[in-house]
C-alpha cells in the first residue's frame, strides 16, 4: 500500500466526517431553500448545525460563516468581491509573491481591469519584513491587503495578528486554508476582516469551503460573483451542498476537540521525519524556517537529485509532491520557491512531505528508508553515466 505523506495538497476523509455524510446522502436530501415542507426544514437546520461548527474552529459567530465551493471561490470572493464595490480603478491591493495562485491570480486578473497591485518580497526562510510592510502600507495606500496565515509549501507562518495592526484602514483578508487545525485561528485575535477556509484541507471532504466576513464594523459590503437566488446572505447563490457542509462542520468540530494536541503530533512527527531522512540520506537543506513552522509540513532539497526523478522512482510506493497540488502541472519549479532566491538547481531538487493527523512512526520510518534507497539508487546511475 502506498504510504501518503501529501497532506498539504489535501487529507483522508476522517471517518466520522464519512458516516455523517452518508446519512444526509441516504436520509436528508431535502433544499434547505425549500422552507415549505420538513425535509427542508431539516436540511436547513442541520445546515445551521454545521455552519455554528465551522465558526467556532475560528472564534466567528454562525451569521458570518459563508460557504462556498473551496478557499479558492473563498479567495476570489473576498478579492474581487471588495474590488467590484469599490471600483477597479479605485482598487489597491498589496499581498505576497509567496501566496497561492488562489490570491495571485485573482489580483492580476484584476489588474487587467484598472487596478493597482503591489507584492512584498521575502526572505530565504519566506518570511515578510514588517517595517517593509509598513513602508509598503503607506506608499500604496490599500485598499485591500490580503495574506495568507501559512504557507502551504513552506510552512513560514505570518504573523498576521502584528500586520493586521499596521493596515492603516485597509480591509484585511487572511487565507488560512493549510493552518486550520494546525495551529489556533481565531479572527479576532488575527484582527481580519475575512478569512478563507476549506473542508479538504482539514479532514473533510473536496468542494466545500467557507469565507467569513465579519459583520461588526465591515464598512462595505462585498460584491457577490455569483448571481441567482440570493443564498447566504446574498453572497454566494446556488443550492448548498449539505452532504459537504454537514462533513464540513464535523471536520471542525473533530479539529476544536483536538486543538490542544493536534499541532503538537504533526510538530513531533514531522521532526522525527526529518531526522529519519537527515541519518539516512547526505545533502539535505530545509526550506523555509527550520523552527516555528507549520506543524506536519516539510520541504527539503536533496543534492544532486531531481525532485521530478525521485517522484517518478518512488510514486508506486510513497505519495510525495514538488509544489502546491494547484501548480504541479507545470514543469517550471514553484513560484514560492523561485521567490527565497535559491538557485535553480536547489528549486528543482525540492520535495514537500506532508504529516498527516492518521501517519504513523511506522510509516515515516519506512518512507525514510524508500526515499533514502531511491536517492542512492538516483546518484550512483548518475555517477556512471
Amino acid at each position: 500500500m502506498t504510504i501518503y505523506l501529501d497532506n498539504n495538497a489535501t487529507t483522508c476523509i476522517a471517518p466520522s466526517v464519512v458516516e455523517v455524510m452518508h446519512a444526509v446522502l441516504r436520509d436528508h436530501y431535502g433544499n434547505p431553500a425549500s422552507n415549505t415542507h420538513p425535509q427542508g426544514w431539516h436540511a436547513q437546520e442541520i445546515v445551521e448545525i454545521a455552519r455554528e461548527h465551522v465558526a467556532a474552529l475560528i472564534g466567528a459567530t454562525p451569521g458570518e460563516i459563508i460557504f462556498t465551493s473551496g478557499a479558492t471561490e473563498s479567495n476570489n470572493l473576498a478579492i474581487k468581491g471588495i474590488a467590484f464595490t469599490r471600483g477597479l480603478e479605485e482598487t489597491k491591493i498589496l499581498s505576497c509573491c509567496t501566496e497561492h495562485r488562489s490570491v495571485l491570480d485573482p489580483i492580476v486578473s484584476l489588474e487587467r481591469s484598472g487596478a493597482q497591485s503591489s507584492l512584498l518580497e521575502v526572505n530565504s526562510r519566506g518570511e515578510i519584513d514588517r517595517e517593509e510592510f509598513k513602508d509598503r502600507v503607506a506608499s500604496l495606500g490599500p485598499t485591500l491587503i490580503s495574506l495568507m496565515l501559512a504557507n502551504n509549501e513552506i510552512g513560514t507562518v505570518h504573523p498576521i495578528a502584528t500586520l493586521s495592526r499596521d493596515r492603516e484602514g485597509a480591509f484585511f483578508h487572511c487565507d488560512a486554508t493549510q493552518a486550520l487545525g494546525k495551529i489556533p485561528v481565531n479572527v479576532d485575535e488575527l484582527g481580519v476582516d475575512m478569512l478563507s477556509i476549506s473542508a479538504h484541507k482539514v479532514y473533510g471532504p473536496k468542494g466545500v469551503g467557507a469565507l467569513y466576513v465579519r459583520k461588526k464594523n465591515l464598512r462595505m459590503p462585498l460584491t457577490p460573483l455569483i448571481d441567482g437566488g440570493g443564498h447566504e446572505e446574498g453572497l454566494r447563490s446556488g443550492t448548498l451542498n449539505v452532504p459537504g457542509i454537514v462533513g464540513f462542520g464535523e471536520a471542525c468540530r473533530l479539529a476544536l476537540s483536538h486543538i490542544n494536541s493536534e499541532g503538537e503530533q504533526l510538530r513531533k512527527r514531522a521532526q522525527l521525519l526529518l531526522e529519519l531522512l537527515q541519518s539516512r540520506i547526505p545533502g539535505i537543506h530545509i526550506n523555509g524556517p527550520e523552527s516555528g513552522r507549520l506543524p506536519g509540513n516539510l520541504n527539503i532539497a536533496i543534492d544532486r537529485v531531481s525532485a521530478n526523478r525521485l517522484i517518478g522512482k518512488i510514486n508506486t510506493k510513497l505519495s510525495i509532491s514538488s509544489s502546491s497540488a494547484c501548480s504541479s502541472a507545470s514543469p517550471e519549479p514553484s513560484h514560492v520557491l523561485s521567490s527565497l532566491g535559491f538557485a535553480r538547481s536547489r528549486q528543482v531538487n525540492s520535495i514537500r512531505l506532508g504529516v498527516g493527523r492518521f501517519t504513523s512512526e511506522e510509516e515515516l520510518i519506512k518512507a525514510a528508508e524508500i526515499l533514502a534507497k531511491a536517492v542512492a539508487d538516483i546518484r550512483d546511475s548518475q555517477a556512471s553515466d
